[in-house]
């Protein structure tokens, strides 16, 4: 088992509710600038930033909504998500975060399941009628009283319907919360059955946001730029709560990912630290132009999401200037981070690790069958417990107990491994893990082989039925620019020698991408599916 280290300066943790914290950050940097929506050319300052979200709160007040009410978002990366988030916080709304890859079906589970009374959202996205899609499910959705499109005149007129709620019953209202409420309901995105419903409070966010960015050393001096999801604790709380718990800049590129619009972005708007997954880091690495943008003020950021490719962090360091660049690590139910790696870790930590265990948190690594807490260097399932685990499912008392133990452990699903130093590695998730004729193979570490071919942009391994073995593996491969595609016996003649015969896949797949959610994570489990159909093993 492991906690913060003693030895480090443990900052405390934040004992107030969001509204509270992002109003004394509002008044201290007043006339600083708090918020860039590059695509429109908007900018805020905390003041006016601040304005602005009491006049959507006030809105929302005079719509009705009380405290626990659940108000929905659903858009795309711009600034009214960012008001929207603030302006829930401060009048003790539940704030549900809508997938924006959402379809009809979707949205009616996360609608009806989370008793949702209004829907934010955009008129459409991406060539996705929003409204359309809305009016479909309406009728199946008593509870929802009504829909404000923010890009339309609707949000002007929840703005002026709020006029009539005086300043004093905002502040009235915001005074009356507390850190343990529920604030936030993020829909995880299972592979198996229905979504389930992360109903997180103010102090699991707001703690979180701000302890991974003390973690970065951020400060009000810098410009955060955000071009990982709203919808996702990676966005929301990693990237929002962290700026406006320390009075930095949020620069938001565009409204979905973008390389080269993220690139500019950086350039134009002098941004200090960069935020987003490994498959975003090498997209703008694969820029043919990447050279030619001016990355001077650009001095860390984190990755997350997935593994963190060996090559892929020394090009954000050496050809970045990324030299601060973190590595983090964590699950929407834990708010989301546990561990994270710090910013004098050498190369080796930020790769081949996911750092130590954040503040205020333990972490332990149990044997998946017996509960019990394995040695270290020996793989297992990776807990969690402290501030940052939710309170539950939103309405689901029994997928609760599942995940989160009798003593308070989150049981996070993923295969770790405990260094002697302290550091955590991930081995691979427990449902990933291929078993092959009796061995135990974790994926990760024939991907972070394969990285290492000259010819290979990107990989992923899973594993596929066999009538001899149980299962063989299949590599993804998606190759560098004028490279030529590699076949099973390339990859074997490269892997021969250097890796154990049962590790090297039979079976490669050269695909253009892989299919990912909107977070940015691989889709290992539809992998699965499409190698057995096109491999003729299903």
């Amino acid at each position: 088992m492991e906690s913060y280290a003693a030895g480090e300066t443990t900052p405390p943790l934040l004992e107030e509710t969001i509204g509270e914290s992002f109003t004394r950050t509002a008044a201290t940097y007043a006339e600083r600038e708090a918020l860039v929506e590059v695509a429109t050319g908007r900018r805020w300052t905390w003041a006016e930033l601040d304005r602005d979200v009491d006049a959507v709160a006030r809105g929302l007040m005079a719509a009705g909504l009380e405290p626990g009410d659940r108000v929905g978002m659903w858009a795309p990366n711009c600034a009214e998500w960012t008001i929207v988030q603030f302006a829930t916080a401060k009048a003790g709304i539940v704030l549900v975060n809508v997938n924006p890859a959402y379809r009809t079906h979707e949205l009616a589970y996360a609608v009806e399941q989370s008793g949702m009374r209004l829907l934010l959202a955009t008129s459409s996205y991406r060539g996705s009628d929003y409204r359309a899609m809305v009016e479909q499910v309406r009728g199946d959705c008593p509870a929802l009283e009504r829909a404000v499109y923010v890009d339309t005149d609707d949000w002007a007129d929840l703005v002026a319907a709020g006029e009539a709620v005086a300043t004093e019953a905002l502040a009235e209202r915001q005074a009356g919360l507390r850190p343990d409420d529920a604030i936030n309901i993020q829909y995880t995105s299972g592979t198996t059955g229905y979504p389930k419903g992360a109903t997180l409070s103010h102090r699991n966010i707001l703690n979180n946001g701000f302890l991974v960015t003390e973690a970065i050393n951020l400060t009000h001096e810098d410009r955060l730029c955000i071009p990982v999801p709203f919808y996702h604790c990676f966005g929301m709380v990693m990237a929002n709560l962290g700026c406006t718990t320390h009075g930095a800049t949020m620069v938001i590129p565009a409204p979905g990912f973008d390389a080269a619009t993220t690139l500019r972005a950086v350039q134009d708007e002098r941004c200090t630290v960069l935020y987003g997954v490994p498959t975003m880091f090498i997209a703008m690495q694969s820029l043919p132009d990447v050279d030619a943008h001016d990355l001077s003020a650009l001095r860390g950021g984190i990755m997350a999401g997935s593994i963190c490719p060996v090559e892929v962090m020394r090009r954000c360091i050496d050809d970045m200037g990324m030299s601060e660049v973190s590595i983090a690590y964590g699950m929407t139910e834990t708010s989301p981070v546990s561990c994270q790696t710090r910013d004098d870790d050498d190369l080796e930590r930020r790769t081949a690790t996911i750092g130590r265990v954040h503040p205020h948190l333990e972490i332990k690594v149990v044997d998946p069958v017996s509960g019990l807490t394995v040695e270290r260097g020996r793989p297992g399932e990776l807990c969690t417990r402290g501030y940052s685990v939710m309170l539950g499912y939103w309405e689901d008392p029994a997928k609760t107990a599942e995940a989160i133990d009798a003593d308070g452990w989150m049981h996070t699903g993923d295969l770790a491994e405990m260094r002697e130093d302290g550091y955590c590695t991930i081995v691979g998730r427990i449902k990933d893990m291929v078993i092959r004729g009796g061995e135990n193979i974790y994926p990760r570490e024939i991907e972070e082989f394969l990285y290492t071919h000259p010819d290979v942009e990107d990989v992923q391994v899973v594993g596929v039925p066999d009538e001899k073995y149980g299962e063989e593996l299949c590599a993804w491969l998606r190759m560098r620019p004028g490279a030529a595609p590699l076949d099973a016996a390339a990859v074997r003649a490269f892997a021969s020698g250097r890796l154990s015969h049962y590790k090297i896949p039979r079976y490669v797949m050269v695909v253009e991408e892989f299919p990912m959610t909107v977070t940015g994570k691989i889709r290992k489990v539809a992998m699965r599916e499409e190698s057995a159909k096109a491999l003729g093993l299903a």
